[in-house]
């Protein structure tokens, strides 16, 4: 039994992140998969799990990526969905171990036929692709995981099939250094996380650190949490100062490109910003996170120049609204862009005749969402789109969906701003506006409760 002064051996985890589909359109939501059934499966066995957190930044692999897949002496991987990172990773861990490796997937999973004949364990999951039953595999996995530490056997498909595959031998030294790499990485995102609680001032106080002025030594897992942390605390310069210095491997990673662009257009540096993701989409193709971050530049280029009377406030307007929708094209499943795209044809001199045909593809895609995990933001979505769709029931339904959960006054100041540049639009087409008017009055006095005396 493992104890204090002996830390668990680590098990490293192979798994795609959030919710996926695959291509029979089922839904796995793989934080729920690990949180409910391989961690504790893992723990159970005795074993300390570790995730592969840089499957987050667009399958880009790192040093780090390596060592854990060559000096974690057990792994399990969900091949659910065939994500090819995981199989890559799955490939190299094979070539390089040749036990202690554990397969899962989701049931009714069609396997490779390079793995058909590997050893491996299948869940169950319900309607919204969570893990269900999860008792019988968790048990399955313990089993399996304590077999591999009591009597392992080769599981390798590679070292079971070639008797000459020779084993790299791993000196001690090695796997110590990378446990205490490890466990500084663990530490040190826990101090970020609780950073970010405390405000802007402490997340900077930590990226200006002695010990993160050389990145190229720096695990890519806490350079990619300190990036993302920044944003939280919306610190954007730091986290262009951040990126101009981290190593040219992980300034490639799609996201982190995604978010450099991001934070330029935050600090209004809009040609600099439109030239990253522009550069990001012609590499990768239109995407939902692309298109919209890229649609938000020129949103926000639209506003200044509408402000200012500007000529161009058009022509801003119309290449922030065919952004949004080639993003929400991209991938129906995201909501965001196709919102920002109905919206935007809204606010137009002119209505756009494309907008009757995607409203309801968009309200869809928004319900769905909202079926699964709704808060605020969902039902104030859907507000919005049925007061574009001019349906006047269903917004004032989905208002007291939204009222009833709203924690912030701003929530609700930020919804009747949306709806007031509709009902301006509209009064300036001529429409009848009293639905818009009487929608704006509610949530400014909603806000007015809210707010403290």
């Amino acid at each position: 039994m493992d104890t204090l002064d002996e830390p668990a051996p680590l098990c490293f985890v192979l798994m795609p992140f959030g919710r996926k589909m695959d291509a029979a359109g089922r839904v796995t939501d793989f934080d729920a998969v690990y949180q409910k059934l391989i961690a504790p499966a893992v723990q159970q066995a005795g074993l300390e799990p570790i995730r592969a957190d840089e499957e987050k930044i667009g399958g880009t692999i790192h040093k780090p990526m390596f060592e854990r897949l060559m000096l974690c002496h057990y792994a399990v991987a969900d091949i659910t969905g065939a994500n090819p990172n995981v199989f890559y990773e799955l490939g190299v861990r094979h070539a390089l171990r040749p036990r202690s490796t554990v397969i899962l997937f989701r049931e009714g999973t069609v396997l490779p036929f390079d793995i058909v004949l590997v050893r491996g364990i299948s869940y169950k999951t319900d309607g919204a692709g969570e893990p269900i039953e999860a008792e019988t595999a968790i048990g399955a996995m313990v089993t399996q995981l304590r077999a591999a530490r009591e009597n392992p056997h080769p599981d390798s498909p590679i070292f079971q099939l070639v008797d000459i595959m020779p084993q790299p031998p791993i000196e001690h030294t090695k796997t110590d250094i990378f446990r205490a790499s490890v466990d500084y990485s663990t530490k040190y995102k826990a101090r970020l996380a609780a950073a970010v609680r405390e405000g802007t001032d402490a997340v900077q106080k930590i990226a200006t650190e002695q010990s993160l002025k050389n990145l190229n030594e720096v695990e890519t897992g806490i350079i990619v949490d300190l990036f993302l942390s920044l944003r939280d605390v919306k610190a954007y310069s730091g986290m262009i100062e951040l990126y101009n210095r981290m190593p040219p491997p992980l300034q490639r990673a799609k996201m982190m490109r995604e978010q450099f662009g991001f934070a330029l257009n935050r600090e209004e540096r809009f040609d600099e910003a439109e030239k990253v993701l522009k550069g990001v989409i012609e590499e990768y193709g239109p995407s939902s996170e692309a298109n919209g971050l890229l649609g938000r530049i020129y949103k926000d280029r639209w506003e200044i120049a509408k402000e200012g009377k500007r000529p161009a406030a058009q022509s801003l307007l119309r290449r922030a609204i065919d952004t949004y929708l080639a993003g929400f094209e991209a991938d129906w499943r995201d909501a965001y862009p196709g919102i920002n795209a109905v919206t935007l044809m809204e606010l137009q001199d002119k209505r756009d005749e494309r907008q009757a045909v995607i409203l309801p593809v968009v309200r869809y895609s928004a319900t769905r969402k909202a079926q699964r995990t709704p808060d605020y933001w969902d039902y104030a979505t859907l507000m919005e789109l049925a007061v574009i769709g001019r349906d006047d029931a269903e917004a004032q339904t989905q208002l007291s969906e939204a009222l009833g959960v709203a924690r912030a006054s701003w929530e609700l100041e930020s919804t009747a701003k949306n709806l007031e540049k509709l009902r301006k639009a509209r009064a300036a087409r001529g429409e009848d506006v009293g639905t818009i008017e009487r929608l704006v009055q509610e949530l400014q006095q909603a806000a007015k409760d809210m707010t403290p005396p």
